[in-house]
């Protein structure tokens, strides 16, 4: 939205870090529009700084040339958060494109700049809802997706990033064989994922196991740890993983 910041009491009051930051208590900026587009005026020590809009073309259907410039193929990490699965998995697989997507801003800028620091040139990040990836990527241009540790949303199971609807969006997503991969702590989310995929004739369940570290991991890439990870680890709790791969089974026109 068009607005204007002051960008020294952004960093004085807000959790952008940096030389002058204090407490990063967003509640103590007023007045501050926290999405800079094109329309967005910011206000310097050093005067008012306009941010040119740069329309930048949907890359759908062609991430991996338009975007990485490579022919790669493309693995998704949904509600990413920082970005810790992917800024990991692009660091082990130089070989593959890595996309990040979550609708906070503020989390996908840190792996964006961990990626940038360490040089990973197959990593990126896209701010967006997943309910409506489908205009973004085409059919069958993806070949992974990872859901690490997602909102349990307990009394909206229609949000869940298993529910029926995210599968058939998924399964339209992903390329013949293409693998879904979910991580998570809670176990009422895991049983909803099992019974989910299980019905679902887009998918089929490969593996499943709720408590990985009981024995030796089934796939290295299991050992690859998020903030929320190392909480929920601390606390005794349990971490659960399934693995589904996407069947030759076409979607209908009401499930696409």
């Amino acid at each position: 939205e068009p607005g204007c910041i002051w960008l020294e009491n952004m960093k004085s009051y807000s959790r952008i870090r940096g030389e002058g930051s204090k407490d990063y208590k967003d509640n103590r900026v007023q007045g501050c529009n926290p999405c800079v587009t094109g329309d967005t005026l910011i206000n310097t020590s050093e005067g008012t700084l306009y941010h040119d809009r740069k329309e930048v073309p949907n890359p759908k259907g062609n991430w991996s040339l338009s975007f990485f410039r490579n022919k790669a193929p493309l693995t998704l990490e949904l509600a990413c958060g920082k970005g810790e699965y992917t800024t990991g998995l692009a660091a082990r697989y130089p070989d593959k494109n890595f996309l990040g997507i979550d609708i906070k801003g503020a989390r996908i800028w840190r792996g964006a700049k961990f990626a940038l620091e360490n040089n990973l040139k197959n990593v990126g990040f896209l701010r967006t809802r997943i309910e409506i990836l489908d205009q973004y990527f085409d059919e069958q241009e993806v070949q992974e997706i990872w859901i690490t540790f997602p909102d349990p949303f307990y009394k909206k199971e229609n949000r869940r990033l298993v529910a029926t609807s995210f599968l058939n969006m998924y399964a339209f997503l992903l390329a013949k064989k293409g693998i879904l991969h979910l991580k998570t702590d809670d176990e009422v989310y895991y049983e909803y994922a099992l019974d989910n995929l299980s019905r679902n004739p887009h998918f089929e369940l490969e593996y499943h196991q709720n408590d990985i570290y009981q024995s030796a991991l089934y796939h290295s890439d299991l050992d690859i740890k998020t903030f929320y990870e190392k909480q929920h680890i601390e606390s005794g709790k349990k971490i659960k993983y399934l693995k589904a791969i996407r069947s030759s089974m076409r979607l209908n026109q009401e499930e696409e």
